[in-house]
């Protein structure tokens, strides 16, 4: 409807594309939801932001955590899932991420499994396999994911909300790892930089690389072939996930509603939008050829609004 569409385009031209830092991409499509579903996504989201930050923010300035540190990191992350299980009434920030998932009935299943990855990098750097790091980004991914998708997906009757009508881990998860393997090349020159390594050991040893040339390559060395074969294969995979997501997409949407249907196909378009930019071939894979602009970002945002059948 005309109505529906001009609703969107008001919303659309609120928000303030610059200034969207932290889940850029999460946020900007949560936008198009009511006020209280919005405001649950950024409560959920400060929190898992605040654990990754420690643990991302210490291996950048220390390259590695040392043992010493590993177990005090392991308790903060268990303090913190146990503040999600049970949050405290008196201190404000508990309160309300207690408020949150109690009014939206959100399980405690997706911050469990982002915790054991936070887990996870404490205890190591990097990834053994292409298949580690799929198992990786089930907690590190799927959780925010799945947060997102459950907002989205919930009946609301009066003022009471009721669970979504599928199964939420199952339609999050393709969407969760196509994103998450675009974010992996999208940011591999940043995370090399912060002494971050998401590229798979067994791949380098395939292609007969080390991780410092991963470093000579984030520095702006020469790309070397075998380089090019490994952005390959986690491409190989994210178009994979990319169908799925499609597929999955189109099988839910007549169980949510219109703006959060139009939330659904927007994060995809954003995420889809970094993967067209991933040239293979010819490609130098830095910060600025593989993040669209903020202007880019709106631009994409609104062509998905004109597109989308209300």
């Amino acid at each position: 409807m005309t109505s529906e569409r001009e609703t969107f385009l008001k919303i659309f031209n609120s928000i303030d594309f610059e200034k969207i830092k932290d889940h850029p991409n999460i946020l900007i499509a949560a936008n198009f939801w009511d006020d209280d579903r919005y405001n649950a996504a950024r409560t959920c989201y400060r929190f898992m932001r605040s654990v990754d930050d420690m643990i991302d923010h210490y291996k950048a300035a220390h390259k590695e955590i040392a043992e010493s540190e590993m177990c005090l990191f392991e308790k903060r992350v268990n303090e913190w899932m146990a503040v999600m299980a049970s949050p405290g009434e008196t201190d404000p920030e508990q309160k309300e991420l207690s408020d949150v998932f109690k009014r939206f009935r959100l399980p405690l299943w997706p911050m469990q499994d982002f915790a054991r990855s936070m887990i996870y990098d404490i205890y190591h750097d990097g990834f053994p396999s292409l298949n580690d790091f799929l198992k990786y980004a089930g907690g590190a991914s799927v959780a925010p994911a799945s947060v997102f998708v459950h907002l989205a997906g919930l009946q609301k009757k009066g003022d009471v909300y009721l669970d979504p009508l599928f199964d939420v881990r199952e339609a999050a998860l393709p969407c969760a790892i196509f994103s998450y393997l675009v974010h992996i090349i999208r940011d591999f020159q940043k995370d090399q930089l912060d002494n971050l390594t998401y590229l798979a050991d067994d791949l380098l040893m395939k292609y007969s690389l080390t991780r410092d040339d991963l470093k000579r390559i984030a520095h702006g060395n020469k790309i070397p072939d075998n380089f090019r074969k490994i952005v390959g294969e986690y491409c190989e995979q994210a178009d994979l996930y990319r169908q799925k997501t499609y597929d999955k997409i189109k099988e839910i949407s007549p169980l949510v509603g219109t703006r959060y249907r139009l939330s659904l196909e927007i994060i995809f378009e954003l995420y889809l939008m970094v993967f067209e930019r991933i040239d293979i071939c010819h490609g130098s894979f830095t910060i600025a050829e593989l993040n669209p602009t903020p202007a880019e970002t709106r631009e994409r945002v609104l062509s998905t609004i004109m597109k989308f059948e209300c």
